[in-house]
């Protein structure tokens, strides 16, 4: 009998589930939806116990449907939405809400970490300093100041669904390497918390958890979990690592110079590279761990930016196979027409004031145009993470796109982005592969492969290549500069608003 091995991927809009044979095959998956809170304004939360028992529902529902019988299964990994962070109590149960990357209650404590230790933060951990574990936690020490006397450990969701699985104490809590870019307080090429940057913020190095490897097995299922999941006590849990770093993973991104897009709740570049560069002068890409050894991702992402066609889909009330249809209709370059997709400020470089915004609205401007402008506008965002990428390694040369997540099934946005970034976009044909990079995971603890590289590359699965249009070149030049000036000028807005330079008088 040759095993099994369950990946759960814990996303934003929910929970996906999916069980995979040794080869990769899929065999059966499930999808919970995920239950955001919004307790006060700029919060948004998730219970920690909804988000474990997702997991265990849809494990139930992905056996069931599968007929795949509990002894067949030989372990399970967790992956998971990444900048945000909860705390625990001694005895490993959650103390705070989920505090989701969608949360901007924390954006004084940005400009605060900042004003204090930017360069710093950005040379050890690799990441910027935004919206993410570092400004969240001094949220927590500054405006909670009860509930972080509490906090035993601070970890990502991945964590804390794999710690309750395993039955861990706060003690054994542990962070995976993928998510030390975001903390604001790790030396991440030496996999350690950094004691100068927790000094300068004064939190306590006894609240940070144990740094993993993706693929380390962290305990086995407990009776009570495997009750709840309807598997069998005892089968190894890996560590498992970020929703990026699995999605990675699964897709088999692992070649240097590889570019991959995640264009899903949030529009997430990377590309593949074996050097450590952090971005000390645009303060844009971070420079993320890869879950296979020795490799890294230089990554920028639009937060929500997926979540601004979902907004457009459901205000538009077509599907989006017809905005698709009539993007397709619409002039490239949409007749002047710009979007910035930044609803919730935007992230890499942080400017939390930045807002959506369409600039250059015109009669003439219908449901085509606008749909296209906010595809060309998610195009632009990314063709300045890829000007930046080359200029601070001019060594790396990015030679083609490899696309996953619901957005790459549109054909005229894969043609959109091939066209802006000047590269062939190469969407992928294999399904999920978040969940498939955490069950990759899974077998590595389990001991059924040598390494993550080597059952990636067995099971990568991409499609045809959309080819750059050269006629658009100049045209996607010109409006990617505009772009950028739109957003420098937005900026400047929103901040004199915020200030109240545009009171009238």
């Amino acid at each position: 009998m040759r095993p099994c091995f369950i990946g759960c991927d814990i996303g934003t809009q929910g929970t996906k589930t999916a069980i995979y044979a040794a080869d990769g095959a899929l065999l059966a998956d499930s999808f919970e939806a995920s239950v955001l809170l919004h307790p006060e304004p700029g919060a948004v939360t998730q219970d920690p116990e909804e988000m474990l028992g997702s997991v265990c529902r849809t494990i139930r529902a992905v056996l069931e449907k599968s007929g795949i019988t509990p002894d067949q299964i030989a372990a399970v990994g967790v992956d998971a939405q990444m900048a945000g962070i909860l705390g625990v109590g001694g005895d490993g149960v959650a103390v705070t809400p989920y505090d989701s990357w969608l949360d901007t209650r924390c954006a004084p404590y940005v400009r605060a970490m900042k004003e204090t230790a930017e360069e710093a933060v950005i040379r050890l951990t690799g990441g910027q300093v935004t919206v993410n574990h570092g400004p969240k936690i001094l949220w927590w020490k500054g405006e909670r100041p009860e509930a972080y006397a509490r906090i035993a450990r601070f970890v990502p969701p991945s964590a804390y669904v794999g710690m309750r699985l395993c039955g861990l104490t706060a003690r054994d809590a542990y962070i995976d390497d993928t998510h030390l870019h975001f903390t604001g307080f790790a030396d991440n090429p030496n996999r350690r918390w950094d004691e100068g940057l927790l000094g300068a913020f004064e939190v306590a190095a006894e609240k940070m958890p144990a740094i993993r490897r993706p693929a380390e097995r962290i305990g086995t299922l407990t009776k009570e979990m495997a009750a709840a999941c309807g598997l069998s006590a005892g089968i190894p849990v890996a560590a498992g690592c970020g929703d990026s770093a699995a999605s990675a993973l699964g897709a088999g991104v692992l070649r240097q110079g590889e570019v991959y897009d995640v264009a899903g709740t949030a529009s997430i570049f990377s590309c593949v590279t074996d050097r450590y560069a952090p971005d000390l002068r645009h303060k844009t890409l971070l420079f993320t761990r890869s879950a296979a050894d020795g490799l890294w991702n230089a990554l920028a992402y639009i937060s929500g930016g997926g979540m601004c066609l979902h907004w457009y889909r459901k205000l538009s009330a077509l599907t989006y196979k017809e905005l698709d249809e009539a993007a397709a209709g619409a002039a490239p370059g949409c007749g002047g027409l710009l979007f910035l997709p930044h609803f919730a400020g935007r992230t890499c470089p942080s400017v939390p004031e930045v807002r959506g915004t369409w600039l250059g609205l015109g009669w003439e401007h219908g449901t085509g145009t606008l749909f296209r402008s906010i595809l060309e506008s998610v195009a632009y965002e990314y063709r300045l993470y890829l000007d930046i990428l080359r200029e601070s390694n001019p060594a790396l040369r990015p030679d083609t796109v490899t696309g996953a997540g619901g957005g790459s099934h549109s054909a005229v946005f894969n043609q959109i982005k091939a066209d802006v970034l000047g590269l062939p976009y190469r969407p992928l044909t294999g399904g999920d592969t978040a969940t498939r990079g955490a069950a990759i995971l899974a077998g590595c603890a389990a001991g059924a492969y040598a390494s993550p590289q080597e059952a990636a590359a067995a099971i990568r699965s991409p499609g045809p290549a959309r080819l750059p249009e050269t006629a658009y070149e100049a045209l996607y030049g010109e409006r990617t500069v505009a772009y950028r000036r739109a957003l420098e000028g937005a900026a400047m807005l929103y901040r004199s608003l915020k200030n109240g330079e545009g009171d009238a008088p």
